[in-house]
């Protein structure tokens, strides 16, 4: 589902970025989580750039980051991954850890396109 820079399947391009402050005693579980939603973001609709975890600087600041093609197939990718019993797992594991301090979802077009000259 990747697109050109700048290209799109008929709507805008929405870039969803979520800010995870997460507890930096519990990264090997969040490093769990993020692999699981390797597998289950894609194959629920979402073209997952990939999920981050801290490495230098804040050591509580974690990113997951992907593309929908508009808003209203995200709406249509949440209801999947909800129902998405891998998804599911996962909210669970979560839950049970308790590794998630707070969660921000952030939605962004990409203004910079194009990128150089092709030529």
């Amino acid at each position: 589902m990747r697109y050109p820079l700048g290209e799109t399947k008929g709507d805008l391009m929405l870039t969803c970025i979520i800010k995870y402050h997460i507890d930096p005693t519990k990264r090997e579980q969040f490093d769990q989580y993020a692999r699981t939603w390797g597998q289950a973001i894609p194959r629920c609709g979402a073209d997952l750039i990939g999920y981050f975890s801290p490495h230098e600087g804040s050591s509580t600041l974690a990113y997951g980051i992907y593309n929908t093609p508009s808003l209203s197939a995200y709406e249509s990718y949440r209801a999947r991954l909800a129902a998405d019993p891998l998804g599911q797992e996962n909210y669970a594991f979560a839950q049970k850890e308790k590794f998630l301090l707070r969660e921000d979802r952030t939605f962004l077009t990409l203004a910079s396109a194009p990128h150089g000259d092709p030529a």
